[in-house]
């Protein structure tokens, strides 16, 4: 199914909906996700070892979901956790749980990893998979995904991030910071496995340069759903 690009606040509705009135959990959500972009990397074709680099909300509980299916793929797969997880909630505290249970190789790095460690971790990578930020990201980047994010492109590696690259807006397709130097605190990929829908901010050409070839993975909302959402917020704008 082909739609147009959603903003943030219609990806919102799209999982709440979803959720509260379909009786869809967040778990079958994440799972699907999470699921849905392991296979598009295997389809992208993998030769080694792929990094998960997570962050401690629902992307990085993605992330999770993407490993474990990587392993019943027969990938070589490892977590790096930027957080502690203690930190975890919700459907992302679940299938760090699943992690742990499977022995899935994982690294906990903290709030304040040492450089060193990510370098070190990153430069056995084919692919590097960004699970660190979601599209409600909003201001400042701050530690430790600021450290995460400059590593991840000083790696030179593969990058599939989910979603949306870490540090782009949602909905204007742009950094959401950029240094004094004039860096931009965002991860680079070479594709981009997004969800339900391309992003309004992918519509900017140069959001490209962070997204590269941008792939729709289905996380089973609906159809009903989706076009209620979208029929919403035409209403809305006309």
């Amino acid at each position: 199914m082909s739609v147009r690009s959603l903003t943030r606040e219609e990806v919102r509705a799209v999982d709440r909906r979803a959720i509260d009135e379909f009786g869809m959990t967040g778990l079958v959500l994440m799972e699907n996700a999470g699921r849905g972009a392991a296979e598009r990397l295997l389809a992208l074709g993998v030769d080694g070892p792929v990094i998960v680099c997570a962050g401690k909300g629902n992307n990085g509980g993605d992330g999770f979901v993407i490993a474990r299916h990587l392993e019943l793929l027969g990938c070589d797969a490892r977590v790096l956790l930027f957080a502690n997880p203690s930190e975890l909630s919700g459907d992302a505290a679940v299938n760090w749980r699943i992690l742990e249970a499977a022995e899935t190789p994982r690294v906990v790095l903290g709030r304040q990893p040492p450089l060193s460690d990510i370098d070190h971790a990153l430069s056995h990578a084919d692919w590097i998979v960004d699970a660190l930020l979601g599209t409600g990201t909003l201001g400042e980047v701050r530690e430790p995904y600021r450290t995460a994010i400059a590593a991840i492109n000083r790696s030179a590696r593969k990058v599939l991030a989910v979603d949306l690259p870490s540090g782009l807006d949602c909905d204007t397709g742009e950094p959401i910071e950029t240094l004094v130097d004039g860096i931009p605190v965002c991860v680079r990929a070479a594709h981009t496995a997004t969800f339900v829908a391309r992003k309004r901010g992918f519509d900017l050409p140069t959001s490209q340069a962070f997204t590269g070839d941008v792939h729709v993975v289905g996380i089973g909302a609906p159809k009903k759903l989706i076009d209620e959402v979208l029929s919403a917020s035409e209403l809305t704008c006309s």
